[in-house]
């Protein structure tokens, strides 16, 4: 495969990235030990599930496990796309486990999960990229734990309506696509994917089911100038787009894409109140936003501290 060309950045954000040493001091996140936290680690090892608290190397991973919240990565552990920003590791997918669906349920059942998030690699090599796979694990959660709250945080399914339909008739709570950046550095942060069709995706997941409340991220710090941000977010508002995370890039390795810029606090801030302004109903904004922070809140199942 042949690397994606480079994209040219902005004159104000061409700065030289800082070391993972370097970072400033609102991107330390707090260390979380509880009972919660170790439950989880034992439970996702004996029953050989991924999170993405794990594989994507996430620094919320000790908050979400303390307010018994968790993200479960279906479908493997390797991801055939080779995004420039993500921790999870390229390769050629394993075949699907049939018990998988099964053991998330009852993961989410033993810990007494009030709210699941369920994401998945890509299976490109898939008819239907996993999308099975997903609809039946959003089905075992609601009949194991019918009181708790399901997020789907799917692929672009390669724009296959028929995929995104079987996802949908699973009953999830939130359905939850990311655009991950703006659209002129898309081909350098995800040369897999497209712009136009995870917008595609969002917008068709309202036409299909229109009491559904879709979400989508973005990371800031790739190099994205405000306006081009600006401009992402009107785009996600117009695809009907109603819960959003802005967070930033942190870069899992010196082989990744490297890190442009660290926004400070007030500038997430500002991101934020202008995208309530154009009339998103939930955001979480903040240097350590992931795109399943506090998923319970934004889905309205907790209340906002």
């Amino acid at each position: 495969m042949s690397a994606a060309p480079r994209v040219p950045r902005p004159a104000e954000n061409r700065r030289v990235p800082l070391r993972v040493d370097e970072r400033p001091p609102w991107l330390r996140a707090r260390v979380h030990a509880s009972a919660e936290v170790e439950a989880m680690r034992r439970l996702v090892s004996e029953q050989r599930l991924h999170t993405v608290c794990f594989s994507a190397a996430c620094p919320n991973l000790g908050e979400c496990w303390s307010r018994r919240t968790a993200t479960f990565m279906i479908g493997g552990n390797y991801c055939p796309r080779r995004c420039g920003f993500c921790d999870v590791a390229t390769a050629r997918p394993a075949p699907l486990d049939p018990g998988e669906p099964g053991r998330v349920a009852d993961a989410v059942a033993q810990l007494g999960l009030r709210f699941a998030v369920v994401t998945c690699v890509a299976r490109d090599d898939l008819a239907d990229g996993g999308a099975a796979q997903m609809a039946a694990t959003v089905r075992a959660i609601r009949e194991r734990c019918p009181g708790t709250g399901v997020e789907v945080l799917i692929s672009d399914y390669g724009g296959d309506e028929a995929a995104l339909r079987s996802v949908l008739e699973a009953g999830p709570d939130v359905l939850n696509h990311n655009l991950e950046t703006v659209e002129r550095l898309q081909r350098r942060v995800r040369p897999a994917a497209s712009y136009a069709r995870s917008l595609g995706v969002l917008r068709r997941a309202r036409e299909l089911r229109s009491g559904l409340p879709t979400k989508s991220g973005l990371m800031l710090g790739l190099g994205e100038a405000p306006d081009e941000v600006r401009a992402a977010l009107r785009d996600l508002r117009a695809a009907g787009v109603a819960l959003l995370t802005l967070g930033q890039y942190l870069r899992p390795s010196p082989a990744h894409l490297p890190v442009e810029r660290y926004l400070p606090p007030e500038e997430f801030e500002a991101f934020g109140d202008e995208a309530r302004a154009l009339g998103f109903e939930e955001v979480a904004a903040g240097p350590l936003v992931r795109s399943s922070y506090r998923a319970e809140r934004l889905a309205g199942r907790a209340p906002i501290p």
